[in-house]
């Protein structure tokens, strides 16, 4: 891949940004810039980028923001910044993950036929992390789907994106624009997927790239994973409804009384999340509190999605 820019987005977790850097240092084929968007951090994180850069030589492009921007943020602005900065390929990950050796080699097998893709990951504890959804779009929601899906194929065609190792080729970016910040946090990744797929293949891959290294609380139940969340991502999972619902209506894809089913599904798997993964219903108040902000954002005619990303002067397409 050339000119393959790697978006780090990090917020206060200096001793994860410490780790994902030393693993990008031992890659066999490294990223040509490692764009790291600091979220107004107030711990160590600024020292870790310093020693990573006088340690390593890692090409690093560092910027605090003033205020935290939240996740979307976070990976707007890192994604403005690699597109500026020339790149052809853009990596998205968050702080708290390392990339495996051969994780690059591995990923560019598949460049030569699709623009947007997502590598397995591993968990904390080393063994595969479920991750296979699809965006069902007259309710507004993403499903898993139960199996093998690479039983027959290396490639698995889906249509929702992950900021935990998604590839993208620069000119789709360009195309569907920045992520949206207006997100703050969830849903901004998996409609930053869906959008790329409106104009080609979105893939899940079956090459591990990536290694998660926070441990999560975690209940499986079959078909479901449900993973420990937090009050304000439960407020934001109900909130975001609304610009998940401006996105459908732009591309003519909303179903007003199937995403009012979507909404309440989503709602009561908050609740199960609480009850079986945080043992409370503690967090449903911040959930009614998203619902409630979902409406404005759902009555707003003047919403606009994000523009496409223009070209610099004189540059070439990627």
């Amino acid at each position: 891949m050339k000119n393959l820019f790697a978006v780090v987005v990090t917020y206060n977790r200096a001793d994860f940004l410490q780790n994902l850097l030393e693993s990008f240092r031992h890659l066999s084929t490294r990223p040509d810039r490692i764009v790291v968007v600091d979220n107004a951090s107030s711990d160590h994180t600024a020292d870790v980028v310093s020693r990573a850069v006088a340690a390593s030589g890692l090409p690093i492009q560092y910027e605090r923001l003033s205020a935290n921007a939240g996740g979307s943020g976070g990976f707007s602005r890192g994604v403005e910044l690699a597109l500026e900065g020339g790149a052809e390929w853009l990596w998205l990950m968050d702080d708290d993950v390392e990339v495996l050796p051969g994780a690059i080699e591995a990923l560019a097998k598949f460049t030569p036929e699709y623009s947007c893709m997502i590598g397995r990951r591993y968990d904390a504890a080393g063994r595969p992390f479920f991750w296979q959804h699809h965006f069902v779009e007259a309710l507004g929601i993403f499903l898993p789907v139960s199996g093998d899906v690479f039983r027959k194929s290396d490639v698995f065609p889906t249509n929702v994106g992950n900021f935990e190792g998604m590839l993208i080729k620069a000119s789709l970016a360009r195309d569907i624009g920045l992520p949206d910040p207006r997100f703050f946090i969830t849903w901004d990744d998996l409609i930053y997927g869906w959008l790329a797929a409106q104009q080609t293949p979105v893939v899940y891959v079956n090459a591990f790239v990536i290694k998660k290294v926070r441990a999560q609380r975690q209940v499986d139940l079959g078909v479901r994973h449900l993973n420990d969340s937090s009050d304000l991502s439960r407020r934001y999972v109900m909130r975001n409804r609304g610009h998940v619902a401006q996105y459908l209506r732009v591309h003519g894809k909303f179903n007003r009384l199937g995403f009012g089913a979507g909404t309440v599904l989503t709602y009561l798997k908050e609740l199960t999340r609480l009850v079986l993964v945080e043992r409370t219903l503690k967090g449903a108040g911040a959930l009614w509190r998203g619902w409630r902000e979902s409406r404005g954002i759902l009555a707003d005619r003047y919403w606009q999605p994000m523009p496409p990303v223009p070209y610099a002067a004189g540059r070439e397409t990627s």
